[in-house]
């Protein structure tokens, strides 16, 4: 156990001190936008590639994470030519004053539509956001990384309006207790460790109205979304999402395009960055030459598109035969 635990510090540390994070975080600044009424409702974000991009694609965390958790993504898209903003969302508790909190964002962005990539809790609100904006749309596409429909799933909807009454040693307690246990990979062992470390930094506020948000009663109503293109990334192996929830997505969005991994557990857009990022980079060709391309049409390299679906297309063959 004790070298486990090693391995992990070891590998986070590699996270936390390798050149690409780093440079992220040194040349990417974190901007703070107050768009409510209330001054402590602070959305946090990094925005990075061309500006000129009018329709970009947007991140939104689990309930562990904070902005900083898609700085994979966001190094290898704007290196592609795309637009990348990487959300860190405020307290709210309640999905309504979230989805109208979010949309005055967009409107501070001088945003007409975007493109989401939701992980987990993050998917889920980016559902949530679509079908609130679904008479005049703002979500032009979601991805939908571990993701669910309905917060029943988790069983406790019934203490969803007493988190914000609990300490956060406990709340941060309730939240690793989904994360995996038993020996991981090294890949993966970072991962899990460098979400333990960002969720550290959430206080008792911010981590309560995550909580709230992630098992208030509520679902998704499809009908209110179906013109919207999805594509449905989970995992393998062991994550927080039962089967059952799985299968419901696949019911829900019975035409989204299915991306599979093999091994990533709970955070797949951290240890098995290249292949997630293929996968974003092929639901967004769609949109190549329209208006709500994400990327500077100067960088759209059809070749280069080309070779990385015939490398996706072969790991998928190798995970299959093994």
């Amino acid at each position: 156990m004790d070298a486990l635990a090693n391995t992990r510090n070891q590998t986070m540390e590699e996270i936390k001190d390798s050149p690409d994070y780093n440079w992220f975080r040194s040349t990417v600044p974190l901007k703070r936008i107050i768009v409510d009424d209330d001054d402590s409702k602070v959305w946090s974000l990094y925005d990075a590639g061309p500006k000129s991009v009018r329709c970009p694609i947007m991140f939104l965390p689990p309930v562990s994470g904070t902005a900083e958790v898609f700085f994979q993504q966001m190094l290898a898209l704007t290196g592609w030519g795309y637009r990348v903003i990487s959300l860190q969302y405020p307290v709210y508790w309640d999905l309504m004053e979230f989805c109208d909190g979010f949309r005055k964002l967009l409107d501070h962005l001088q945003l007409d539509k975007v493109h989401l990539f939701g992980a987990s809790l993050g998917g889920f609100l980016a559902q949530k956001f679509a079908e609130f904006s679904c008479k005049s749309p703002r979500v032009h596409s979601l991805i939908l990384c571990n993701s669910f429909s309905d917060t029943s799933i988790f069983n406790q909807t019934w203490t969803a309006n007493s988190f914000w009454l609990i300490p956060a040693f406990m709340l941060k307690k309730i939240v690793l207790g989904n994360f995996a246990k038993g020996p991981v990979d090294p890949e993966m062992a970072g991962a899990i460790d460098f979400m333990v470390d960002r969720l550290e930094s959430l206080n008792q506020r911010e981590l309560a109205s995550r909580l709230t948000l992630n098992c208030q009663n509520s679902y998704v109503e499809p009908h209110k979304i179906k013109d919207v293109a999805v594509t449905l990334i989970d995992v393998f192996d062991q994550s927080a999402l039962s089967l059952e929830a799985k299968e419901e997505m696949y019911k829900l969005f019975p035409n989204a395009k299915r991306a599979h991994l093999k091994t990533g557990g709970n955070f797949p857009y951290l240890c098995r960055s290249a292949d997630v990022n293929l996968y974003i980079q092929i639901h967004l060709r769609q949109f190549h030459g329209t208006r709500y391309a994400a990327i500077d049409p100067a960088m759209v390299s059809e070749e280069e598109l080309e070779v990385q679906e015939c490398h996706l297309k072969t790991c998928q063959e190798s995970d299959e035969e093994q």
